[in-house]
């Protein structure tokens, strides 16, 4: 399948321009070549940065009416929405992402929160405040009041990973736009296709020059966009290491930062909860995706008393797991990215029987898989809260089962941890699972499985070293604004 129609370019204020360098870029399943991708130079993307930069203080998109940027922007995720077949097909092939976890999540969810934020957009940019009556120097009292006006940010710099590219950058994007910013987009070296696809749907919909520019590059690329002083807010998704380096580059230029960052969530399983349901949820908690997602529960802090039960139930799952090319739609665990991604993830097996954590399941390349970066889902019981297989991401296909035999043992064990992105309960009592959510310090809690879908009005993010701001909904919109006070008196 061809995926792009300008395979060697990139998109710099809405053109498509060569590129002098070329990066291969593999199918993790098969390691075939997808794609001889460009590579932007320091050039290009200075370039885009003063295109977005000129197109914010000089275009029209900031100024246009709501209902005009809305219609722009519902033409643009129609445009993608046609080219739905060839994006799902892109992601199986460039992310590894099985074809259900393609098509449903993504896909499908990015592109309903992306409708949802569209419509958001239509609120109303002033909020009145109550008026005041305060003593003025002629004896009297003044009447005064003031509205609370939000207004884009400006130019932003959206930086996306491998493992949901097309997701996280439909999730930047569009928002971005919405709230009137313009954008300069920097997706992953090992997924730029995702990226540049939104380029052709910016050209379908006819959004203003500048507006939308994609570039790719290594990591100085990446440094030129967090530290450019042209630069308004950085959006950006990643490990926590990286984040450290986009606050320090963005420091100097006092730079708005809005990072979703690493996770190492955890899953109590209480001892009166439906384990079927809960050994599921554990079983996805590591195996979606190969592991690769930032709010995965990869702890799964289990009740003694049913501990060995849940165990044995995690096991007779993961023997059904079908390992293989997700190119194969009866496939349900493909895999991870690249061969480092492998390697860290076979370390982490080691140090994790070096701190005597008990195997129970995979720890090794699966047979038969000769081609690809395939790796077994892998689980470990008996694993310490303090070990560094329950306290370090491994961003790979590997879970831990942590015993405990009290409620606030498990609240302990899972705030015990650097991160703080997302977290789950399962218990027959709804009401005491939703005090213990209260007391877990993390971005979000789902009960007995939450609401069965991401929601759109959601906001999405953590604390701690999982980043700060959040995504999706009214309150990542608010993210690409700022709030500006103007007040008045009655005379």
């Amino acid at each position: 399948m061809t995926f792009l129609k300008h395979p060697d370019c990139i998109y710099i204020g809405g053109e498509w321009h060569p590129t002098a360098e070329r990066e291969a870029v593999i199918n993790p399943a098969d390691e075939t070549l997808l794609i001889e991708a460009p590579v932007g130079s320091a050039a290009q993307v200075d370039a885009a940065i003063a295109a977005a930069r000129h197109a914010f203080d000089h275009g029209e998109w900031p100024r246009l009416p709501v209902a005009r940027r809305q219609a722009a922007l519902t033409r643009f995720l129609d445009a993608l929405d046609a080219r739905r077949e060839q994006i799902v097909a892109m992601i199986v092939a460039e992310a590894g992402s099985t074809q259900m976890l393609a098509s449903f999540l993504q896909y499908g969810i990015p592109m309903k929160h992306a409708r949802r934020t569209v419509e958001l957009a239509s609120r109303s940019p002033v909020t009145p405040l109550a008026p005041e009556l305060t003593p003025n120097a002629s004896g009297g009292l003044t009447l005064g009041s003031a509205v609370v006006v939000r207004e884009p940010v400006g130019v932003v710099a959206a930086i996306s990973p491998y493992n949901f590219p097309f997701f996280l950058n439909v999730g930047k994007v569009v928002p971005a736009l919405a709230a009137g910013c313009t954008v300069v987009l920097k997706p992953s070296p090992y997924t730029p296709m995702e990226a540049l696809i939104l380029g052709e749907a910016a050209d379908e919909a006819g959004l203003p020059k500048g507006v939308l520019s994609i570039v790719t590059g290594d990591i100085e690329a990446g440094k030129l966009l967090t530290s450019d002083p042209r630069v308004d807010l950085v959006h950006f998704t990643g490990s926590d290491k990286v984040g450290e380096a986009i606050q320090a580059q963005g420091a100097p230029t006092l730079k708005r930062i809005v990072m979703e960052l690493g996770g190492k969530s955890a899953l109590i399983v209480r001892g009166d909860a439906d384990l079927q349901a809960a050994a599921m949820a554990g079983l996805g908690g590591f195996t979606t995706h190969c592991g690769q997602g930032c709010a995965l529960t990869t702890r799964m802090l289990v009740h003694n008393s049913v501990r060995a039960q849940f165990v044995d139930m995690m096991k007779a799952m993961l023997a059904h797991v079908k390992i293989g090319n997700p190119a194969d739609p009866s496939v349900s665990f493909g895999p991870l990215i690249r061969e480092v991604a492998r390697a860290r993830t076979e370390r982490y097996v080691q140090i994790a029987q070096d701190e005597g954590a008990s195997l129970a399941w995979g720890g090794k390349r699966p047979d038969g898989l000769d081609k690809g970066f395939f790796f077994q889902p892998t689980l470990f019981d008996n694993v310490r809260n303090d070990s560094r297989l329950a306290q370090e991401e491994v961003f790979g296909p590997i879970g831990a089962v942590i015993g405990f035999d009290h409620d606030d043992e498990a609240i302990a064990m899972a705030n015990a941890s650097d991160f703080g992105l997302a977290g789950a309960i399962y218990s027959a009592d709804a009401g005491r699972a939703y005090e213990l959510a209260l007391r877990i310090r993390t971005g979000g809690v789902a009960i007995n499985g939450g609401a069965g879908t991401m929601l759109s009005d959601a906001p999405f993010g953590g604390i701690k070293r999982s980043g700060y701001g959040r995504e999706y909904g009214e309150d990542g919109l608010n993210e690409f604004t700022y709030q500006k006070v103007i007040s008045f008196s009655a005379k």
